[in-house]
């Protein structure tokens, strides 16, 4: 017997205490998690624990998941996005976490179009300026999502960053705050698809919670709910 009920259990309450901690509903985080590389067995189990919102990286493994496992779980892409990949991308997911290119958006809205769906999308944001990381320049993104705009088969829910890895969650909460600071920019001027609120997908296992401190709608969490991956 494994301990994904445990641990969701565990994750949930620690998510809980967060949000209340920053004066937020608990109910405002939502926990994706993580299932890159993880059996489809503690899948089905996560779902059958009530865990609905499953995050995949890589494209052909997501494919096949999807196929097979319960029609209750929702999924979200969260891994780089090649534009070859576009049509994949909008016609499986729920919500893609990972736009930071205005070539993958189009690419994204053409399929979603010809699907005959709207997409909810993410704009990834790389915020620590990391050259071996994804993601758009806090310089860049208004325009790219100024592009994004005309784009009728996407609707941009919010942003999304991987900060720098630090030891110290605290030493991360610096780049969360500027991700949620940018967030407030872009939404008053009126970038997101709602007319109030946005998505801000940030926090990983070891940081989830400083994440929500700052304003993490969306956290992806792995490695705390299924254990280290082989």
């Amino acid at each position: 017997m494994s301990d994904i009920k445990e641990n969701l259990e565990k994750i949930r309450e620690r998510i809980a205490t967060a949000a209340l901690r920053a004066g937020r509903d608990p109910q405002s985080v939502s926990l994706v998690a993580v299932s890159k590389k993880i059996d489809s067995r503690l899948i089905e189990e996560a779902c059958a624990c009530g865990q609905t919102i499953f995050g995949e990286n890589y494209m052909q493994e997501a494919k096949e998941k999807i196929s097979r496992l319960s029609a209750a779980a929702r999924w979200h892409f969260i891994g780089h996005i090649q534009s070859k990949k576009a049509k994949d991308a909008a016609t499986l997911f729920d919500l893609v976490h990972t736009v930071d290119r205005l070539k993958l958006a189009r690419a994204l809205d053409r399929h979603a179009g010809l699907a005959g769906r709207t997409l909810p999308v993410l704009v990834q944001i790389n915020v620590g300026g990391e050259a071996q990381k994804e993601g758009v320049t806090p310089e860049h993104a208004e325009e790219l999502l100024v592009s994004m705009g005309e784009l009728p088969n996407l609707k941009v829910k919010g942003l999304m960053t991987m900060p720098p890895f630090m030891d110290d969650p605290e030493d991360v909460r610096p780049f969360f705050r500027t991700l949620r600071q940018l967030a407030e920019h872009f939404a008053a001027k009126g970038y997101f698809d709602r007319s109030k609120g946005f998505d801000l997908s940030m926090g990983m296992s070891g940081d989830f919670e400083v994440a929500i401190e700052e304003g993490a709608t969306l956290v992806r969490v792995g490695t705390a709910l299924f254990g280290p991956r082989l």
